[in-house]
């Protein structure tokens, strides 16, 4: 098969470095990629406008959206009309993530639990809101905002200039238009991920990120400062009624509303005293979470992809997983998730052995790796144990020559915390 890889990520250097693996592929291509991705595939740069003449130039066989903006915008649909086949949902369907309104919606719709809300776009309204329901309480945009839309406030007159400062537009534009104040869940957040094609569900398995910028879960949320896989905490019984209660009812509702979701549904819950109860849907992989996906998954990607894409998920059969856990820490820019330094250059990465290193926001210039975002690089390893694996990858960092990069000590405390401590943060 040759395929085209959509995306410039962590997450898709992930994706490239597994869909390498398949005795399906002959040839990878990426647009934009990075210089990650570019040990795995051809990397491009495809406008939308050229998108679908390259894929019937190059005789592309399926068409694999990593980020959610894309998808968000329609370039599934785009695919689609073109009889390209493509792993990604369609942009109506990107609505469970592109509009954190229209996904609270249809949970009421499909009747799964989660915390309960209002939708607002004066400030009036939002006050009075938050005025009846007392903090803590939770802010989010209704947009996307890169992860970083979302708004623990402790006290009333924080939630209230969260509000004012979303619906403005000063905090995070347009994404601010409408947001959804909502209920404070409290418990140990988790992320679980399943595949879809419009009428099947296909369980994969579960992660636990790490959203805070700063050690003992301090600071701003970010889009992910690190993650492992599995999440101890969840047990099979918890799996199950996760997959009949939340996503099986997601995409039945779905499809009853004339979106039938294909894709990844990245289901976002809080696991509270009174069962899981969802935060929010994400339509694509997570990032970092994929990294430590990928690093366990030994099935075939790019066969369940394509399946999927094809609407025969029920012919894949369960999903094989390593039973080794995987962790993936994350170095970024200082400074981030607010403004930061692009340009810096990152030595020493060739030394590194024992552990993957998946560029995230890196380019490279005259042979040197420079940073080019503000998650820059992700370190991943797998071990017999879960602390096996976290020595391999801090120990790895340590050899890693980037005096501008920062990164959390203390990913994978939740598991290695015994009894879990409750992560209560409120929101992925």
């Amino acid at each position: 098969m040759k395929v085209l890889l959509l995306g410039s990520g962590g997450r898709e250097h992930a994706l490239a470095w597994k869909l390498a693996q398949s005795p399906k592929l002959t040839t990878l291509y990426a647009s934009p990629g990075n210089p990650g991705i570019a040990q795995h595939a051809e990397c491009i740069s495809l406008s939308n406008d050229k998108l679908v003449s390259f894929c019937k130039t190059a005789d592309i066989d399926l068409v694999i959206v990593g980020p959610e903006q894309p998808l968000v915008d329609g370039v599934a649909d785009l695919l689609t009309a073109a009889k390209i086949p493509v792993f990604g949902c369609s942009q109506k369907a990107a609505r469970l993530e592109g509009s954190k309104a229209f996904m609270k919606d249809m949970l009421n719709a499909a009747k799964v639990p989660t915390a309960f809300y209002g939708r607002f776009t004066d400030i009036e309204k939002a006050t009075a809101f938050i005025h009846k329901n007392g903090a803590p309480i939770v802010v989010k945009t209704d947009g996307l905002a890169a992860g970083k839309g979302v708004i623990i406030c402790e006290t009333i007159e924080e939630a209230i200039t969260a509000a004012s400062d979303m619906l403005s537009g000063e905090s995070f534009g347009t994404a601010g238009n409408e947001i959804v104040i909502e209920e404070f869940l409290e418990g140990p957040e988790i992320s679980y991920f399943a595949l879809c094609d419009g009428k099947t569900v296909l369980p994969l398995t579960s992660a636990q990120d790490h959203k805070r910028a700063y050690d003992g879960d301090k600071g701003p949320n970010t889009g992910g400062m690190g993650t492992y896989s599995p999440a101890p905490i969840l047990t099979p019984a918890l799996e199950q009624e996760i997959i009949e209660k939340h996503l099986n009812p997601t995409l039945k509702t779905m499809a009853d509303m004339g979106c039938p979701f294909t894709g990844v549904l990245f289901a976002g819950l809080m696991l509270t005293k009174d069962g899981p109860k969802m935060l929010e849907y994400n339509i694509r992989f997570g990032d970092p979470e994929c990294q430590s996906l990928m690093l366990r998954m030994e099935s075939d990607l790019l066969d369940i992809l394509d399946k999927a894409a094809h609407k025969k998920l029920d012919e894949v059969g369960k999903v094989q997983w390593s039973k080794k856990p995987a962790i993936t820490v994350v170095m970024a820019a200082k400074g981030y998730p607010a403004s930061y330094q692009k340009g810096s250059e990152i030595k020493n990465l060739e030394a590194i052995k024992e552990a993957i290193i998946f560029h995230a926001g890196t380019k490279e210039e005259n042979g040197k790796i420079l940073a080019n975002g503000g998650r820059v690089l992700n370190i991943c390893a797998t071990g017999t144990t879960l602390a096996e694996a976290r020595e391999c990858v801090y120990d790895a960092i340590e050899q890693i020559d980037w005096p501008e990069g920062f990164y959390r000590s203390d990913i994978g405390w939740q598991a290695l915390k015994l009894p879990a401590s409750p992560v209560k943060t409120g929101a992925l």
